[in-house]
């Protein structure tokens, strides 16, 4: 990384893309912050049950999974091992998992381990936590109310004021995100937008979900939420390469950029539809099975987690609904970004 002032969109993108980049390292996302599918198998098991029944709608025991932003393979295989107990046992699943890392050792031979997304895909594409990580810029208002780029030293994360956001950034600003004020400051969505839209555009058929941090428009956060993380803990971002750099996605304006037949609601409500439920076993279970009984308090105890009330439950799910169009063909490879993790 070189001492020099950058925007922060190109700034993250080398800090976390590059090739020292903070998704290139060794221990890889799960060695810094802990996601839904770290948190239970439970998570795992929602999505497969969503692909067994993305795979009915479509007719066909024959379908596609992508794991987009798939860290070190964790959900995929996680959804691979949990398809025979929840009525998947007699599809055929091509996995895709999308990763710049390495491929890493041990993962099930089933999976291909792609930089890009497959296009013509019919089935599910997921990404869980990889629009957070889609480099953005930073804008801050100033005194005399113009918007302006933040740029930020790379070395040390100090940030100064750069040029006017005009263009398109400046229309997105507009519609999304308009200025709380001198000091206040947005994150552009605008690349994310772009991202999901071309994310949703490799699907011919099925379903594409995004589930991320989120916040909507009218309950913008008046100061942003860009930070960074280290081994488990929040840390001052900076764009050097020795941490995540993140920040809340604006799902909303993803929604609209992907069109029509988009679903937004919240991780809870999603996944209680997929029957995940934090409910205690009853008491009674406890005397007839004790062992039954300790299994299921564990389970309703991840579940819990997973659909907690300030924590991973308020989390956004986007899902857009891809009808079917034309004969089905492999997949080919897209031409997009790298995921993230």
């Amino acid at each position: 990384m070189t001492d020099e002032w950058r925007g922060w969109q190109e700034a993250a993108e080398t800090a976390l893309y590059g090739d020292e980049g903070f998704y290139r390292r060794p221990e890889g996302p799960a060695g810094h912050f802990r996601t839904s599918v770290h948190a239970s198998p439970l998570f795992a098991s929602a999505v497969a049950r969503l692909l067994v029944a993305t795979a009915a709608d479509l007719g066909t025991p024959d379908v596609d999974l992508v794991d987009l932003g798939a860290g070190r393979g964790e959900l995929v295989t996680g959804v691979l091992a949990a398809l025979p107990a929840e009525g998947g046992a007699d599809l055929t699943v091509r996995a895709y998992a999308v990763e710049v890392a390495a491929r890493p050792e041990g993962l099930d031979p089933r999976v291909e381990w792609c930089a890009k997304p497959p296009r013509g895909v019919r089935g599910l594409l997921f990404a869980n936590e990889w629009l957070d990580n889609v480099p953005l810029p930073v804008a801050e208002t100033d005194a005399d109310g113009t918007d302006r780029y933040v740029e930020v030293r790379t070395s040390d994360g100090a940030e100064r004021l750069g040029g006017p956001v005009a263009g398109a950034d400046a229309a997105w600003l507009r519609r999304w995100w308009p200025s709380a004020g001198p000091g206040s400051r947005a994150e552009i969505g605008r690349p994310r937008d772009e991202a999901w839209a071309d994310a949703v555009s490799t699907v011919s058929a099925g379903l594409a979900v995004a589930v991320d941090y989120i916040h909507v428009r009218g309950e913008r956060p008046p100061y942003g939420t860009l930070t960074g993380f280290r081994a488990g803990r929040e840390v001052r971002p900076v764009p050097d390469g020795s941490c995540d750099l993140t920040a809340h996605v604006a799902l909303d304006a993803c929604a609209a950029a992907a069109g029509p037949d988009a679903e937004l609601r919240t991780q809870r409500e999603a996944l209680a539809d997929l029957g995940v439920s934090g409910g205690r076993p009853p008491l009674s279970l406890a005397s007839t099975d004790p062992a039954a009984y300790l299994r299921a308090l564990a389970s309703a105890g991840e579940a819990a987690e997973l659909t907690a009330r300030g924590g991973l439950g308020d989390f956004g799910w986007l899902s857009h609904t891809v009808s079917p169009s034309g004969a089905r063909s492999r997949p080919s490879r897209a031409h997009s970004r790298p995921s993230g993790a």
